[in-house]
């Protein structure tokens, strides 16, 4: 019997509590998915990972801490799993959607986790020790670099 295993692709990259981690967070993935060749659809990808990224900075991760980002490609499952993982002592976030949650149409923020989770396939929340971990999921097959544009194989 011949049986090819495919083994996730995996990522991770730890960055500090600082506003410029965001747009580095951004980067990592957009890499990850165009080395992954994953085909999803990049611009939503991203999209959340800034929102789950924003989310740990603002709300998850006191001071002196940072937050880690782990990134899984599972190709034999078809999935693309976003986590981020913070340290700080916050409550886990109710689910916007159960709740009926919409935030006052002048208000700045509030609407990160709708956003997930109307982009995402799946989201949810897991504990760990200091912290939580925020995660989304998003089908993804081999495919070429959907919604990372013709140049997406030169990354500046």
């Amino acid at each position: 019997m011949n049986e090819t295993t495919q083994l996730p692709c995996f990522r991770e990259a730890f960055y500090r509590r600082e506003r410029r981690s965001i747009p580095l967070v951004r980067r990592f993935a957009r890499e990850a998915l165009v080395e992954w060749a994953c085909g999803v659809e990049a611009a939503d990808v991203l999209l959340c990972v800034s929102e789950l990224a924003t989310n740990a900075l603002v709300h998850g991760v006191p001071p002196g801490r940072g937050f880690r980002m782990h990134l899984y490609w599972e190709r034999a499952e078809g999935r693309l799993r976003v986590e981020m993982h913070d340290s700080g002592g916050g409550e886990v976030p109710a689910d916007p959607v159960a709740r009926g949650a919409e935030p006052d149409a002048e208000a700045e923020g509030g609407r990160g986790l709708l956003l997930v989770s109307a982009l995402a396939d799946a989201w949810g929340v897991a504990e760990r020790d200091p912290g939580k971990i925020v995660w989304c999921e998003f089908a993804a097959s081999a495919r070429n670099f959907a919604g990372l544009g013709p140049d997406a194989h030169h990354l500046p």
